[in-house]
């Protein structure tokens, strides 16, 4: 347990904290049934620890399975007015886990490895978080996450939000389940300059969801110039492809300022931008106010756009070529009224290049992938 205090090492290849999982004979107050080498800020109903910073040395544990019950994270608890950074962190359950409500935190320069789940989680009431310039590898759950987790009630609702935190600059590969960076409700966030690569299962690069158990979303999420590399994995209990980057409103409307500008998706398995929604809340639960501007595709097994909801976006200036089939895939809601599909396309201008909608837009529910070639140079029409 640490509190206002520095522990600096002399880099990671020399200054290793490491140990066995432990067995408890006892189950510990947090629920825990082991123990295993790591450093806790104090929990933040205590009123979490401050000033402390971690630096420059490795944490190696031994963990080998995930048990959500165990506290055998790498670093955890609650560390407001601090500094992680220059950590190598391997072998752990989460690489760095924090429950807030916390504030002020800066991680950078890290190299979280080897993950049993994720490899940086802030939940609930984080804010001024910025978490850049970080490596991220094989992770068992999203590699970086804010979730904003809604335990607090109705009356409290809004200090269950992660507010006004970055994730810039960082670089994932592989995160085995789940997402490279997820976004789980919140207020006034932004995720920008990230390079994100071979999501393997149930998930993608980038996700925003309404989902286990998060706030809604308020104010702005920004997605800023942002590069995935062979995103889009086959979601293998629905039976389709997800997006590079997907929002997902599976437990409230999504109705926030969502901004995806600049950013580059590259070599897609299936879809570079998808919206949607479970079948038995189609009707009730969709995602609109989404701006995507200034955005470059350059191959897609199946569409540049997938939507299985109700909602509304605006497209301007993106460019796409190597794309599996040139019509914008909207499906809506399933219920295909005949004024059209339940979700609003809107193309601003003649600034979409491509021929990407060029079919224009209609409903195919599994569309059979199409290889895409490799990225090749960019050149303009």
């Amino acid at each position: 347990m640490v509190d206002d205090v520095t522990i600096v090492g002399a880099g990671s290849w020399y200054s290793i904290v490491t140990g066995p999982v432990t067995p408890r004979t006892e189950q510990a107050p947090d629920g825990s049934w082991s123990d295993s080498v790591g450093f806790y800020g104090k929990p933040a109903e205590e009123g979490g620890s401050h000033n402390v910073r971690l630096a420059d040395f490795a944490i190696v544990g031994d963990v080998t399975e995930r048990v959500d019950t165990d506290q055998v994270n790498g670093i955890g608890g609650a560390l407001s007015d601090s500094v992680i950074e220059g950590m190598y962190i391997q072998h752990t359950k989460v690489g760095i886990w924090l429950d807030g409500p916390g504030s002020n935190l800066l991680v950078r320069d890290n190299m979280i490895v080897d993950q049993m789940a994720d490899g940086l989680n802030i939940r609930k009431d984080w804010s001024n978080v910025r978490a850049t310039n970080n490596v991220f590898r094989n992770t068992g759950d999203d590699a970086m996450a804010m979730w904003s987790h809604y335990v607090s009630g109705d009356e409290a609702r809004e200090l269950d939000k992660d507010v006004n935190n970055v994730f810039d600059h960082n670089t994932i590969q592989s995160p085995v389940l789940a997402n490279g960076i997820a976004i789980y409700g919140g207020r006034d966030n932004t995720v920008s300059d990230n390079l994100i690569a071979d999501p393997v299962r149930e998930g993608s690069a980038l996700h925003a969801g309404y989902r286990h158990g998060s706030t809604d979303f308020q104010g702005y999420l920004k997605f800023e110039r942002n590069t995935t590399v062979r995103a889009g994995t086959r979601e293998l209990n629905w039976d389709i492809g997800v997006g590079a980057l997907w929002f997902y409103a599976l437990e409230g409307h999504m109705d926030a300022d969502f901004q995806v500008t600049d950013s580059d998706f590259l070599d897609v398995s299936y879809n570079a931008i998808q919206f949607i929604s479970e079948w038995g809340v189609k009707d009730v639960f969709g995602v609109e106010h989404v701006t995507v501007r200034d955005v470059r595709v350059d191959g897609a097994g199946t569409n540049v756009v997938n939507a299985r909801a109700f909602g509304s976006a605006s497209f301007e200036n993106l460019d796409a070529h190597n794309v599996g089939y040139a019509f914008t895939n909207n499906c809506g809601s399933f219920n295909f009224p005949p004024t059209g599909p339940e979700f609003a396309i809107e193309l601003v201008g003649d600034s979409n290049d491509g021929g990407w909608s060029d079919w224009g837009a209609w409903c195919d529910d599994r569309p059979a992938p199409i290889e895409p070639p490799a990225p090749s140079m960019w050149t303009q029409p």
